[in-house]
């Protein structure tokens, strides 16, 4: 598929992925606090945890409750935690904002309207909504697949955002650091950028002219 190039005057609007894009993401600060809750050491729950499992998808998109999520992990991972003690390690993943996204964003704004679009659940909404407002403060809308009942990579979601915008798909710059996000972002004509290092978002955005 033909990648297209930015250039200033090429986008209209620009949509965020969350995760290891806006905000850092650290998996290993929840196994180690479920670990040090179950007593057993990290490797052994990194050896069952299985994170795209279709509890964990189901999960993102509303369709089952925190309750029956934290009985599935309960089962698979093999440790007799409670629900609480899961979701202290459930929201202890995030570890602050991406390097000089803080200056990116407001500077983006200024030029374009910003939205964002994660694949996540209730209880990391509630979350990072109060720790990060106003970092997120900067978005004119989030799409989150908790609300909106629909996860990346699907057609159907990328579909939606984009007729949430009102913007068209080919006028849209999408940053996601996963490859299948990014796949199912230009199949549905999106313009986007693979965010695999902190510097990817500031050299899209002066390729943009921003």
């Amino acid at each position: 598929m033909q990648v297209t190039p930015l250039s200033p005057g090429s986008a209209d609007a620009l949509l965020f992925d969350l995760g290891r894009v806006v905000l850092d993401i650290d998996f290993s600060r929840a196994i180690a606090c479920w670990a040090g809750h179950a007593g057993c050491k990290p490797e052994a729950i990194v050896a069952r945890y299985v994170r795209d499992s279709e509890a964990y998808r189901l999960h993102e998109v509303g369709k089952i409750s925190d309750a029956d999520y934290f009985a599935s992990l309960r089962s698979s991972l093999g440790i007799a935690i409670s629900d609480a003690q899961f979701l202290e390690g459930w929201n202890a993943i995030f570890a602050g904002e991406m390097p000089d996204i803080a200056e990116l964003l407001p500077r983006a704004a200024r030029r374009m309207p910003l939205y964002a679009f994660s694949n996540t659940n209730r209880p990391h909404v509630d979350h990072f909504s109060k720790e990060y407002a106003g970092l997120l403060g900067h978005f004119r809308e989030l799409y989150l697949s908790s609300s909106i009942g629909l996860r990346k990579p699907d057609a159907e979601a990328f579909d939606h955002v984009v007729a949430a915008m009102g913007v068209p798909a080919s006028r849209i710059v999408f940053f996601d650091d996963l490859a299948e996000n990014i796949e199912g972002a230009r199949a549905r004509g999106l313009t986007a950028v693979h965010v695999t290092s902190p510097r990817d978002v500031g050299d899209a955005l002066k390729q943009l002219g921003i």
